[in-house]
C-alpha cells in the first residue's frame, strides 16, 4: 500500500442509504427501476456484467432474506467474452487498517484457549467430514474456457452449502461473479452500518481438473476410509471451505456475535481466472472497507519441512510469489512425417523447453524467509539441525548468496522458497501419428521469487530460449505480492488460533510458492494470511493438484476449532 497515505485516516460510516444511493448513480437507467423491485432470492442462469456495477442480487446492508429454495441449473448462455485480466483493472490502493486498541496485545501473555479442544470437537469434526465428503462427490471443476464450465455442478453445490449451513445461508449475501458467494455476517452494532474495518475469511468452490487414470479409484468418491476423507479438493480447497462454514454456523447456532464485522467469501474460479475475487474486492471496495484481516489458503502445518526439527511448523503465508503464465509458440510448414525437415514445429519447441528446464533463476533469501529460519533454527537438532543453524546464520549476514544456494539445494519445496520457478504444463504438436506438426504449442508456469518482476522473468525466459522464431506469448501475470507484517496484533492472533488447534506446533512466517485469491485483496489491506490449518505431509502437500488427495478427520476437526477461536479473538 501507499506510503504517502495516513494510516490513520478514517473511513466515513457506510449505512444503507449510502449505499443505496451509491448503486442507484452507478446503473443505468434501466436497472434503477429493476433494482426498486424486491429482491429474487433464487439466482438465474450467470451473466458477466461490467467489474464496476454493483452486485444486484441482495444489497449487503438489507435484513436477511427467507432462506431461498436449492438453485435450478443455469439455462444455456450464448459463449462468454474472454475475461478481462485482473492486472488489467487494478482496485486502487486505500489506507491501512488501524489496529484495534486492547488491554493486551494477543499474545503478549500466556495463551489461553476459549475452548480447549476436546471430545466435543471431535464429535463436531466427523460431521464436518459428512459435510466435506458430500461436497468432494460435486465436480465443480474449474476450466478456463467459460463455455466449457459445468455450471449444474457448482448450483448444486451451493444448494449443498445452503442444505448444511442454514444459519451462513440466512445471512446477507449476494453474487460475486458467476458462482462466486460473498456473506456479511454483522458484528456489533447496527446491522445497516457496516463496520469499516472487518474480517474477510476466504476459500473456494472450485478445484483443479483431474486425470482419472492417475487415480487408485473415482477422485470425487468422497469415501471416508479409516478416519480420513478421500478425493479431489479434500485439502484444495474445500477443506477449508468446511472448516470455515462449521466454525460460522456452529457459533451463529450458540448466538455468539462477532466484535466486528465477518466476511466470508467464497471463490468459483481461483483454480483459472480468479474474476470472482476481484468482483468481491470490487465491491467491498465500492462499500469503503477495508479489512482489519484477511484469511485464505496457503501454508499448513507441516511435519516433514525442515531438516533436524521434530516439531510440527505451522507456515503462516505473508506473501506469495507472483504467476506468470507462458505460451511458446512454434511454426513449420507441416506435411508428411515421411519428409521432415531439419528444424520441425516440435523438434525447435523441444529444444527451447529443453533450455528453459536446464536454466535456474539466481537464489536469493527474502526477508520473509530469513525470518522463518531463524525461528525454526534453534530447536533443531542432530547434524541436519547444525547444517540448518549455519544456514541461518548466513543468511542473516553478508553472505545470503551462499544461504540462499545452499536452501536451492534442499529439494523442490526449499528451492520454491529462494528462487523464480518454471514448469513446463503442456504441450501439444501434430495431430496424428504420422503428420508433421505446422505448429507446436508449450505452457509454462512461471512463480516468480519475492525481488524478481514479472518483466525481468519474461526477458529472462527470452535471453534463454535463445531462438527468435519462438514466439513468446504472456497469457496472464501478476506480480509477487506485498509483505504482510509479522509483528502485528494480527499475526499473533493467528498464532493463538494455532496453539489452540495445534499446541505443540511452532509457528512460523512463509512465502506461499502457490498463487491464490488472497493476492486480489492486498490492495485493500494490509494484513493479509495464508493459512490452511490442517496436518499435511510430504505427500499430501504434492497431491493438492495430483493424484490421491486426502484429508483426515481429525485434522478436519481441528481445522474448525481453529477458526473459531479466530473468530472469538477477534478484537473490537
Amino acid at each position: 500500500m501507499s506510503a504517502d497515505i495516513d494510516p490513520t485516516e478514517a473511513i466515513p460510516q457506510v449505512t444503507a442509504e449510502m449505499i443505496a444511493r451509491a448503486a442507484a448513480r452507478q446503473a443505468p437507467p434501466s436497472e434503477r427501476e429493476a433494482a426498486a423491485a424486491p429482491a429474487t432470492p433464487q439466482r438465474t442462469a450467470p451473466q458477466r456484467t461490467a467489474p464496476e456495477r454493483p452486485a444486484p442480487e441482495r444489497s449487503v446492508p438489507q435484513p436477511p432474506a427467507p432462506e431461498p429454495p436449492a438453485p435450478q441449473p443455469p439455462a444455456p448462455q450464448p459463449p462468454a467474452p474472454t475475461p478481462t485480466r485482473a492486472t488489467d483493472r487494478p482496485v486502487a490502493e486505500q489506507p491501512a487498517a488501524p489496529d484495534a486498541v486492547l488491554s493486551s496485545r494477543p499474545g503478549s501473555s500466556p495463551f489461553v484457549p476459549s475452548e480447549p479442544y476436546g471430545d466435543r470437537h471431535t464429535s463436531a469434526g466427523h460431521i464436518a467430514a459428512g459435510h466435506l465428503s458430500s461436497l468432494v462427490q460435486i465436480p465443480t471443476v474449474s476450466v478456463w474456457d467459460p463455455q466449457y464450465l459445468d455450471h449444474e455442478s457448482f448450483a448444486r453445490h451451493r444448494a449443498a452449502l445452503a442444505t448444511f449451513y442454514p444459519r451462513v445461508h440466512a445471512l446477507q449475501s449476494e453474487p460475486a461473479g458467476d458462482h462466486g458467494l460473498l456473506y456479511r455476517w454483522p458484528g456489533r452494532g447496527r446491522q445497516d452500518v457496516l463496520h469499516p474495518y472487518p474480517v474477510v475469511l476466504m476459500a473456494h468452490q472450485d478445484v483443479a481438473p483431474v486425470r482419472f487414470a492417475d487415480w487408485p479409484g473415482n477422485p470425487f468418491s468422497g469415501e471416508i476410509r479409516d478416519g480420513v476423507v478421500h478425493g479431489r479438493g479434500t485439502l484444495d480447497d474445500k477443506g477449508a471451505l468446511v472448516a470455515v462454514l462449521d466454525a460460522v454456523e456452529t457459533l451463529l447456532g450458540e448466538g455468539f456475535v462477532p466484535e466486528r464485522d465477518i466476511w466470508l467469501f467464497f471463490g468459483a474460479d481461483e483454480e483459472t481466472t480468479g474474476d470472482s475475487a476481484q468482483t468481491a474486492v470490487r465491491r467491498l471496495y465500492e462499500l469503503g472497507v477495508r479489512p482489519w484481516l484477511v484469511l485464505d489458503e496457503g501454508g499448513s502445518v507441516a511435519t516433514d519441512v525442515f531438516p533436524g526439527l521434530d516439531r510440527r511448523t505451522a507456515l503462516v503465508g505473508v506473501a506469495e510469489k507472483g504467476l506468470v503464465g507462458i505460451n511458446l509458440y512454434t511454426t513449420d510448414v507441416g506435411g508428411h512425417a515421411s519428409t521432415p525437415g531439419r528444424w520441425t514445429a516440435t523438434t525447435r519447441l523441444s529444444r527451447a523447453v529443453t533450455r528453459v528446464g536446464r536454466h535456474r533463476f539466481a537464489a536469493r533469501v527474502s526477508a520473509p524467509t530469513a525470518e522463518m529460519l531463524g525461528k525454526v533454527a534453534p530447536g533443531a537438532t542432530g547434524t541436519k539441525g547444525a547444517t540448518l543453524r549455519a544456514v541461518t546464520r548466513l543468511a542473516a549476514g553478508p553472505l545470503r548468496k551462499l544461504a540462499a544456494w545452499m536452501l536451492a539445494g534442499g529439494g523442490p519445496e526449499a528451492a520454491a522458497t529462494v528462487r523464480t520457478t518454471v514448469s513446463v504444463t503442456e504441450l501439444e504438436g501434430s495431430p496424428g501419428a504420422n503428420v508433421a506438426a505446422a505448429t507446436a504449442r508449450a505452457r509454462l508456469d512461471v512463480r516468480v521469487a519475492l525481488g524478481d518482476t514479472v518483466d525481468k522473468t519474461v526477458a529472462r525466459l527470452r535471453h534463454v530460449i535463445r531462438d527468435k522464431k519462438v514466439e513468446i506469448e504472456v497469457v496472464e501475470s501478476t506480480e509477487p505480492s506485498e509483505v504482510s507484517p509479522t509483528d502485528s496484533q494480527q499475526f499473533a492472533l493467528l498464532g493463538e488460533a494455532v496453539g489452540a488447534a495445534y499446541p505443540d506446533a511452532l509457528v512460523v512466517p512463509y512465502v506461499t510458492p502457490s498463487a491464490t485469491d488472497a493476492r486480489r485483496f492486498t490492495p485493500i489491506s494490509d494484513h493479509v494470511y495464508r493459512f490452511s490449518p490442517f496436518v499435511m505431509t510430504r505427500e499430501q502437500r504434492q497431491s493438492a493438484h495430483g493424484s490421491g488427495e486426502h484429508l483426515s478427520v481429525d485434522s478436519l476437526s481441528r481445522g474448525v476449532h481453529f477458526y473459531r477461536e479466530v473468530l472469538r479473538k477477534i478484537p473490537g
